[in-house]
């Protein structure tokens, strides 16, 4: 049955996301919820397998080679964090599981520096469970090396810079290692490294992220909506100094996003990420933002991440060519394309509890509406309070 084999087996913006969180709230909790966007119906005695599949998780130990690796990768890190992370050790206590006929529960509660880990492999755990328990055949290990070196043929003749950013929704390890191991053996030099901390150590590549959602999230709980993007990128400049300095904008939608991107942010991070809603309206909003600010937007890269496949990266590139940087973070299109159908699941942070004060509800106003979280009379009051309109 599935496993992870790998304390590094993770999005690398989990581990920069927790430096930060030791650094500067060493005392938060959090909660987090599982979401099952799909609808898929889970098997009878899914919970129990998931159950042996995370506590098995309390046995990985980052090893001295890892921890090498990763202290040598990222030098803009404190060597205190890499032996913090040597002693840490997942504790299955802090995650509940529970099953009624074919729905799913999840909820993890803990310290947010130690929970903010769980997400990125408990959500690969469930898609790897369940195509084994559901008994679906995947194509041959042959078939998904093809499928991914026709890709990046296509790829390769548009002039663009690929990172795979495809662990949480992918079909299981093994396809995994096969994907990297056939992006990483592609001619071309359009593949520059992976958000899976294992895989970019394994296969020798480099590892790719900032922060997430969850990073601003909980800046709205302490701060409130209105200071959230603003200190939310202050903290992170403070804690890493120019270095990974790619910004989430869409917490609170673009629009209140580019609001609080001041000029000194601006100039500060090396560009965004789109992560939802119309990437071409995105990128005129950017491309209008940074002319705003005096900028060259040339001189700025919008990261796309937002379920892309080729023909959406086809129409970005015709659009941002000759305007701004761009470069593309693709997911499920490579390790979840097995010829079967892929999972729609999330796994978001719910409430979070700051140094002082009490738990408090955490939403996500995405760009596209159908991909809010949270609860619907938080996401009213917030939408108020930032002026956004309904079709935002």
């Amino acid at each position: 049955m599935a496993r992870l084999t790998s304390i590094l087996d993770n999005d690398f913006y989990k581990f920069t996301m927790q430096y930060a969180v030791v650094k500067l709230f060493p005392k938060a909790k959090a909660r987090y919820q599982f979401i099952n966007r799909g609808k898929h119906a889970f098997p009878a005695g899914f919970a129990e397998k998931l159950r042996e599949a995370i506590n098995h998780m309390a046995e990985l130990k980052l090893s001295k080679s890892e921890k090498s690796f990763f202290a040598k990768t990222c030098p803009y890190i404190d060597p205190t964090y890499f032996d913090f992370l040597q002693g840490y050790q997942y504790d299955p206590d802090e995650v509940t599981i529970t099953q009624d006929g074919p729905n799913l529960e999840v909820h993890i509660e803990g310290y947010w520096y130690r929970t903010i880990l769980w997400e990125v492999p408990v959500m690969a755990l469930i898609c790897e469970l369940y195509y084994e328990v559901t008994g679906q055949e995947r194509v041959s290990d042959k078939e998904v090396a093809q499928i991914v070196n026709d890709k990046m043929d296509k790829y390769d003749k548009l002039n663009i810079t690929i990172a795979d950013f495809g662990t949480r929704r992918r079909h299981s390890y093994a396809v995994h290692d096969l994907v990297i191991k056939a992006l990483r053996e592609h001619q071309s030099n359009t593949f520059i490294g992976t958000s899976n901390v294992h895989f970019a150590m394994k296969y020798k590549t480099k590892p790719i992220g900032t922060h997430a959602h969850e990073w601003f999230m909980f800046h709205a709980a302490k701060y409130g909506y209105k200071m959230a993007n603003l200190l939310g990128l202050e903290h992170w400049a403070d804690v890493y100094r120019g270095d990974l300095g790619i910004a989430l904008s869409d917490t609170y939608t673009t629009e209140a996003f580019f609001k609080q991107f001041d000029k000194k942010l601006t100039k500060l991070f090396d560009g965004v990420r789109h992560d939802s809603g119309d990437p071409i309206e995105f990128a005129k909003m950017t491309i209008k933002h940074y002319e705003s600010k005096g900028i060259n937007p040339l001189n700025k890269t919008i990261i796309f991440s937002d379920g892309l496949d080729y023909e959406k990266v086809v129409k970005i590139v015709k659009f941002c060519d000759g305007k701004i940087g761009h470069s593309f973070g693709i997911g499920t299109d490579f390790t979840n394309d097995v010829g079967l159908k892929r999972m729609n699941i999330v796994l978001k942070m719910t409430e979070a509890y700051p140094d002082e004060g009490e738990w408090t509800p955490v939403i996500k106003l995405s760009d596209e509406p159908l991909k809010h979280t949270g609860d619907p009379e938080e996401i009213k009051m917030a939408m108020r309070f930032l002026n956004i309109s309904d079709h935002a």
